[in-house]
């Protein structure tokens, strides 16, 4: 194990503690919060597609988001896991449509949704710094798919997570994708290298 991957996994630790000491209270209210920035994130997708996230233990509450999108007529898409070591496939997705259990029990579109490229992509985390670097998983599923997607065209990458989940320094590797912003309980930030997303003409 190398120094970056202990350290991560000690991240991860500290996050999940942390992550789980905010109260039912907070996490409605951070929920409605990231919702009332809809307007932003439609602003960014255009006529593209958003990927979505279904929430998944005790992460912010994706749902309310969601629904605010699909209001205001955003083309949706919630990811699916093809395979270890590989990227994310995903797929055309609205509130009402059924849905399988896929990795970890997680819900995703029926294999015969279509499949979308988004222009925006909401990515979940355990940590984040303001150089937009995250603490994932552990799988590599969203750099490896954010690394293919930025090979081939204009996206932004929306990292959603509470403010608590903030850290001074994510340990970085060479494979590791930074978001463009990060979307909290206190509102949308740009991170620091993250211009080249917030300039972009859509």
């Amino acid at each position: 194990m190398t120094d970056r991957t202990a350290q991560k996994a000690r991240m991860r630790t500290l996050a999940r503690a942390a992550r789980r000491r905010v109260s039912g209270a907070d996490r409605r209210a951070a929920a409605e919060a990231v919702a009332g920035r809809a307007a932003d994130i439609a602003a960014l997708a255009g006529r593209g597609t958003v990927s979505c996230f279904s929430t998944f233990g005790d992460e912010l509450d994706t749902q309310p988001l969601i629904m605010a999108l699909a209001r205001r007529g955003c083309r949706l898409a919630l990811p699916v896991v093809v395979g270890r070591a590989r990227p994310l496939v995903f797929r055309r997705w609205r509130p009402g449509d059924r849905t399988g259990k896929g990795h970890f029990g997680i819900r995703e579109p029926l294999a015969s949704a279509p499949q979308a490229h988004p222009r925006v992509f909401l990515v979940p985390l355990l940590a984040f710094d303001r150089f937009g670097y995250r603490v994932g998983y552990g799988g590599g599923f969203y750099d490896r798919s954010l690394a293919i997607a930025r090979a081939e065209r204009k996206i932004a990458a929306i990292g959603l997570a509470f403010a608590i989940q903030e850290v001074g320094l994510v340990p970085r590797d060479r494979y590791d994708q930074p978001v463009d912003f990060v979307l909290t309980e206190r509102g949308l930030t740009t991170c620091i290298g993250g211009a080249r997303a917030a300039a972009l003409s859509w």
